[in-house]
């Protein structure tokens, strides 16, 4: 029986980084990885649906030269061409993935692992081999998948999820989309682009509903625009794969409809992989099928940590990776820091792009927070103007201290510019802060800190 000193179960985003910073220091480390290194986001997630954004954006781009002196004509879309570049970046990337396993040291098992006791694991290799590995400290990465509803289930055939939906070289003329988070606001943008009849089904009253109801208004406004149907706050949906075509059938405002489509994106949320680890009889904590951690990613279990969606929401890459790192370094003794939710940037994709960090508007009324607005729409920028980037808003919520308790934008390319509010709320910053930090003109970011002095009735340019 092979011994390591870190054993981390899953090679997605979270877990190839905990094993890094866990090598780093010092740790004798290994990966169990069923499937690819990169896991769902570099492989069907993250990273192949942005190089598919990338090319409906330039559909868009290319429409709007003539405001530019630039005339040029559309002449062909080929989705083909989309997806499978989508699917070789994905492949060039995750061959990375493999060689930062190579430098630093980590042993790495093909297959899918299971706790025989909270020391032990029994690790199926892909090629049927069985193997037994011992650790000192386990951290399950082991990600989330598909959710599904009675109604709403997965057929791989008419009826598809996002990993179907990324391999899918001949689109279908018509899609009914059910679900406008993320996932399905920008499938929508990229079908939309390339020709499709796009139909948005939510049962929430907005697009996007965990963002800002600002934020959520701006995009349905864009998305009408682009024809994009939406049927928001529908009491009831169902999906049927009826053979010859799929079937929604909707109530909207107390009256029952149906729609015929060639397909249906099944876009309803994920749920962790914690079927057949072995948890139950180890006794590792679990709640709404994702296992129970602390501020840590340590679970009831001192040596086991899980980090990533397994771990529970924010289900995002970018959050999966730092705790990835906090429970690498929780285990080995070093002082690091608590994870904090709320300093979680989200980031979707769509156009016009939506960022935000901290809490909504909403959130802030609920909690009976003091606060004041600041918003300041980039039609008021220079920069934004003379790029055709003006669409789309820079919204801060502020403390009565002067802290931020969010903030949200909207805009080409708010996925960028939310770095700085990310780490203005992490370093717990002030209003003064911003002030005293000199925003290099023209550029969209000075929008950042108008909204800052807009919260505080000080705005100069708006």
């Amino acid at each position: 029986m092979e011994k390591f000193d870190v054993i981390v179960l899953g090679g997605g985003p979270g877990g190839y980084i905990a094993a890094i910073r866990a090598s780093q220091l010092g740790k004798k480390v290994a990966v169990v990885e069923k499937e690819h290194l990169g896991g769902v986001c570099l492989n069907k997630g993250c990273i192949p649906t942005k190089a598919l954004l990338k090319s409906a954006h330039s559909v868009h781009e290319l429409k709007s030269l003539a405001k530019l002196g630039i005339n040029a004509e559309l002449v062909s879309l080929d989705a083909k061409v989309a997806v499978r570049r989508a699917n070789e970046i994905s492949s060039k990337i995750a061959k990375g993935v493999s060689f930062l396993m190579k430098k630093n040291n980590i042993a790495v098992f093909d297959g899918f692992g299971s706790f025989k006791n909270s020391n032990e694991m029994n690790v199926k290799l892909n090629s049927g081999e069985l193997v037994d590995l011992e650790a000192t400290n386990y951290i399950i990465a082991t990600g989330a998948s598909y959710n599904s509803f009675p109604g709403l289930v997965h057929d791989g055939d008419r009826l598809i999820g996002a990993w179907e939906a990324l391999k899918m070289e001949e689109l279908p003329k018509s899609i009914g989309i059910v679900g406008a988070g993320a996932i399905g606001v920008e499938f929508a943008y990229f079908w939309n682009a390339f020709g499709v009849d796009v139909h948005m089904f939510e049962l929430q009253n907005h697009l996007l509903p965990i963002e800002d109801e600002d934020s959520s208004v701006e995009v349905e406004r864009a998305y009408k625009k682009l024809k994009i149907k939406l049927s928001l706050g529908i009491s009831s949906v169902e999906a049927l794969n009826k053979g010859d075509y799929a079937l929604i059938t909707a109530t909207e405002k107390g009256e029952t409809k149906e729609y015929q489509f060639d397909k249906v994106l099944i876009a309803i949320g994920m749920t962790g992989n914690i079927t057949g680890l072995g948890l139950e009889g180890i006794g590792v904590e679990t709640y709404k099928n994702f296992i129970k951690v602390n501020e840590y990613n340590q679970t009831n279990i001192g040596h086991i940590y899980a980090i990533g969606d397994v771990s529970g929401p924010p289900l995002l890459a970018h959050a999966a990776s730092h705790e990835g790192i906090i429970a690498s370094e929780h285990l080995s003794g070093y002082q690091t820091h608590p994870i904090k939710k709320e300093n979680v940037p989200g980031c979707t994709y769509c156009y016009p792009q939506v960022a935000s960090i901290g809490f909504t508007e909403r959130k802030v009324k609920g909690l009976g927070l003091e606060y004041t607005i600041g918003k300041v729409p980039f039609r008021s920028n220079g920069k934004a103007i003379a790029s055709e980037e003006a669409d789309g808003f820079v919204k801060v919520i502020l403390g009565k201290e002067g802290n931020l308790l969010g903030a949200h934008i909207v805009g080409a390319v708010a996925t960028e510019l939310i770095h700085e509010y990310s780490l203005f709320k992490t370093m717990e910053g002030v209003d003064e802060d911003i002030f005293a930090t000199i925003h290099p003109h023209p550029t969209l970011g000075e929008t950042l800190a108008e909204a800052v002095l807009a919260a505080r009735n000080r705005s100069l340019n708006f």
